[in-house]
């Protein structure tokens, strides 16, 4: 299984026009943080979890050809803004793009989009189908899934767990039960917005508490406000088996 950071930033915390402070003006590419999206490449499929703002820049920027599914984490604009993109794939394969999120999140995107969904037999609209996912293990292309259910302040949000790999964004906290389905996992992904509290991020110090919890063999830190800091900083302040995520970073898990 091959996995790809699409992006690791977060529109949290990041000014509307330029910002002068040492990670937006860091010449370090790790600094250059899109909105947070992961691909995986498994058993010759493609899967993309959340399609935010960035979402064509991101495909395009890492060559990727073909997407048979989308994943959704929750339904903020962060992480499903790009959605209407989709349509070159459309187009290319001719194919509809199924995506997989919860019924609120879909009714959201519904609501969101309504322009695809009340006219679908106006040419040139991206083409969806929509699947509503539980709290359960589900299968896309026989490739098993299973979320993770954190919660985001009061906000319901799924990570993915898929074979050894983990993946979670904007958590704040998570029950024992969903504990008990990441451990175990080789990989681990979690957020770690910034070092200051927040209502409903991780912040830096409880991104590790919590991952040394887990206890995984690799922990990556993504979701990444740039009041967290430069990856260089960063890194020397990380436990061994703990490290920041890049855009553009890859990773091969068994």
């Amino acid at each position: 299984m091959k996995i790809t950071f699409l992006g690791t930033g977060t529109s949290q915390g990041v000014p509307v026009i330029a910002c002068d402070c040492e990670v937006c003006t860091s010449l370090d590419y790790r600094d250059k943080r899109l909105r947070s999206s992961i691909h995986i490449s498994i058993e010759d499929k493609s899967f993309v979890v959340d399609s935010g703002p960035d979402f064509r820049q991101q495909m395009l920027s890492n060559r990727i050809n073909r997407l048979d599914a989308i994943l959704f984490t929750h339904a903020h604009r962060d992480h499903t803004a790009g959605m209407d993109d989709v349509r070159a794939y459309n187009n290319k394969y001719d194919l509809d793009i199924p995506i997989y999120a919860q019924q609120i999140v879909l009714d959201q995107l519904k609501n969101e989009y309504h322009y695809i969904f009340n006219n679908q037999n106006y040419p040139g609209l991206p083409r969806i189908i929509m699947n509503s996912i539980e709290n359960e293990s589900f299968k896309i292309e026989n490739v098993e899934f299973t979320p993770i259910l954190v919660h985001h302040y009061k906000l319901p949000v799924f990570g993915y767990r898929v074979g050894d790999f983990t993946y979670i964004t904007d958590a704040k906290t998570i029950d024992e039960t969903e504990l008990d389905k990441i451990k175990g996992s080789k990989v681990l992904v979690i957020n770690a917005l910034q070092h200051e509290q927040h209502i409903s991020h991780l912040t830096f110090d409880e991104a590790i508490e919590l991952a040394e919890k887990i206890g995984a063999e690799t922990t990556y830190f993504t979701h990444i406000s740039h009041k967290l800091g430069k990856s260089s900083a960063l890194d020397k302040k990380l436990p061994p088996k703990i490290k920041m995520a890049y855009d553009g970073l890859v990773l091969q898990v068994s």
